[in-house]
């Protein structure tokens, strides 16, 4: 029996019905504003010199209500530009590369895991699933302290591995910016997991001797959101401290927190975190407007804490035998989803254009009028930018979000990419995900990207930039030695 093909038209009717309502509503003013234009501009240029003379001397001008109304603008003006928000600028951004001597292949990891879990085979076969699925590649890296048999995660070797990180990526940062160590004016360091005495920004400000009045921040225990939660703290403090630069730096520290007990909820951390961490120039001085490379548009932050199941999703403990480790809950893709889900009913106002706000406004009255059952309209998010960095936590969270936002697989491709090349880097994930659309030459001036995190508390935030100016090719950064061989292809399941 011959195969029936789809009925196409219909579809494609539909579309350009779509988009031919977007475009109407999105541009409504245009539409209304340039007939009355032009009907003025007709009624002008039909008066001869004599009746426009005529129109002028007829409006009578008094010296004092021309002061008052000018002295009233002037107010206004003043008022409007000094209550105005300062613009934040990210001039420039760094990541860590670790070197290839932190590599752990597959073959390796699962070799380790046999000689550190010899009493508990298993463990070592969750393991090995866990990896066949996480979405990994072969060159993402542990620090050295991992890699003994047994580890050896002291404090020396976690203080080794923070300044390596955290060290290497301000150096770089600096070189890119010719910023110098006396010209920040504001430190944010954040780390969930290691929080030393002194603490990192600390070690930030002995190592390059900043200023003595350097506004210095360290926050820990936020989780993988922690990188737009300093964003939106170096946001706040440049809207109070006029022509200054914040240095952000964002990091995870695999060393003290790699779980050597059997709980396989707790083993499924060692499967996805590795080593990462970015360096973020943030400025409000007029002169970097330039050079810049974006402008914070909108932060929002959302904290699901106050549910017991959320605030205990991701939980740091001790198992029976007294071994810390992270304990991931079954129910964590469930919570990041209703905290996406208020994410983006507080997001979606600031953002989408006014088509897809009256779309999803008729769908919410229809259920709440006509019948319940009517399935909710998912925004098209897609409409509101061009770029999606979506944290790298793991396959499952990646492939939730492309289904409930539905993006096209390119839109997710810097996300995906990157849990492949360096595994989930914590805070720090969103930006080399931005540094991998930049090195494939994605990046155009006016483009605007959306920053998606989730963190244990649990909390879900976002950040919304809007591209400078159109960033070229890179020749330095993480990905410059592999951009080439990518997007590679991702099996469902890495048989190892």
């Amino acid at each position: 029996m011959p195969q029936v093909l789809p009925e196409f038209s219909n579809s494609v009717k539909l579309k350009y019905v779509k988009l031919g309502y977007q475009y109407l509503v999105n541009h409504i003013l245009t539409f209304l504003l340039v007939p009355i234009m032009v009907g003025v501009a007709v009624e002008i240029l039909r008066l001869s010199p004599d009746e426009i003379l005529a129109i002028w001397r007829s409006l009578h001008f008094d010296i004092v209500q021309i002061l008052c109304s000018s002295f009233l603008i002037i107010v206004i003006a003043t008022v409007y530009f000094m209550s105005k928000p300062r613009t934040v600028f990210l001039v420039d951004y760094a990541c860590y590369e670790p070197p290839v001597t932190c590599r752990v292949p597959f073959a390796t990891f699962m070799e380790h895991s046999r000689l550190n879990l010899i009493d508990s085979p298993k463990s070592v076969e969750f393991q090995m699933r866990m990896l066949e699925r996480s979405g990994l590649g072969e060159e993402t890296c542990l620090p050295p302290a991992i890699h003994y048999i047994p580890p050896t995660p002291n404090m020396e070797a976690a203080r080794g591995e923070a300044q390596i990180v955290i060290f290497s990526a301000i150096d770089s940062l600096m070189k890119k910016t010719g910023i110098k160590p006396k010209d920040i004016d504001i430190l944010i360091v954040n780390c969930s997991l290691f929080s030393p005495t002194p603490s990192l920004s600390a070690m930030v400000v002995n190592k390059y001797k900043l200023r003595s009045n350097i506004k210095s921040f360290n926050l820990s225990g936020m989780g993988c959101s922690a990188g737009l939660i300093s964003i939106d703290l170096a946001r706040d403090l440049l809207q109070v401290q006029p022509n200054s630069n914040a240095l952000v730096v964002s990091t995870e520290i695999i060393t003290p927190n790699y779980y050597r007990g059997q709980e396989r909820a707790m083993l499924l951390p060692n499967c996805l975190f590795r080593m990462g961490g970015a360096a973020i120039l943030l400025s409000n001085k007029r002169r970097e407007r330039r050079r810049a490379k974006y402008r914070l548009v909108h932060v929002v932050r959302t904290h699901k804490g106050a549910d017991d199941k959320a605030y205990q999703c991701v939980y740091e403990e001790e198992d029976p035998q007294g071994k810390v480790g992270i304990r991931l809950s079954k129910d964590l893709m469930v919570i990041a989803g209703e905290a996406l889900k208020s994410n983006i009913t507080t997001i979606g106002p600031l953002v989408l254009p006014a088509s897809e706000q009256l779309l999803f406004l008729f769908t919410l009255i229809g259920r709440k009028i006509f019948n319940p059952k009517w399935k909710p309209y998912i925004p098209d998010f897609k409409q509101a930018f061009e770029h999606f960095c979506i944290h790298a936590g793991g396959r499952a969270v990646i492939d939730e979000l492309q289904k409930n936002l539905q993006l096209s697989a390119e839109h997710v491709e810097a996300s995906r990419m990157t849990l492949h090349r360096f595994g989930n880097t914590s805070s720090s994930s969103l930006w080399y995900e931005l540094n991998y659309i930049e090195a494939k030459g994605r990046m155009k001036k006016g483009d605007r990207i959306w920053q998606i995190a989730f963190g244990s508390g649990f909390k879900c935030n976002s950040a919304v930039w809007k591209c400078n100016r159109t960033v070229r090719t890179l020749t330095d950064g993480p990905w410059q030695s592999s951009i080439d061989r990518y997007p590679v292809h991702i099996p469902e399941i890495n048989k190892l």
